[in-house]
């Protein structure tokens, strides 16, 4: 079984699994980024693979569809993106990453915390005017304010 690892689940691992172990550049630069000093102890142990941008693309869609694009860092994203390409599962403590790969059929699994219970649809409201948006944006288009994610209803 291939195992796509997440930046969140490299945080609380210990050990690698003995299992093939594999991640985007993304996730070697977050750890590089918090010097988390496990990376020189894994050395090779952890494969480092990029995805195709058609993978990327469709992650992208559902995401955006479910509301989770917003939520998701490029990182996330590729992440994602290799667990749809490899067929693998992606180990993620991040709710979001959990939520696309459960629409997607990729397996995942959370560590250290229990994962997602249900598959979540979310949409946005300014904190300023109140108005709704179903896709995030920096701020609110009407009046400037932030926004804030919320589960659909």
């Amino acid at each position: 079984m291939v195992l796509i690892l997440d930046s969140s689940a490299l945080f609380v691992m210990e050990n690698l699994p003995d299992d093939e172990c594999t991640c985007p550049p993304g996730v070697i630069d977050e750890l590089k980024k918090y010097k988390d000093h496990r990376l020189n102890l894994w050395g090779d142990m952890l494969r480092v693979s990029d995805c195709t941008t058609s993978s990327i693309d469709k992650v992208k869609e559902t995401a955006n569809k479910s509301g989770d694009l917003g939520r998701l860092s490029p990182t996330d994203i590729t992440v994602i993106a290799l667990g749809l390409e490899l067929k693998g599962t992606v180990l993620s403590n991040d709710f979001s990453i959990q939520n696309v790969c459960a629409i997607m059929n990729i397996n995942y699994r959370s560590i250290g915390i229990e994962g997602i219970k249900r598959i979540e649809k979310w949409n946005y409201q300014c904190i300023g005017c109140g108005k709704w948006f179903k896709e995030k944006s920096n701020e609110c288009p009407i009046c400037g304010s932030q926004m804030r994610s919320h589960r659909r209803k």
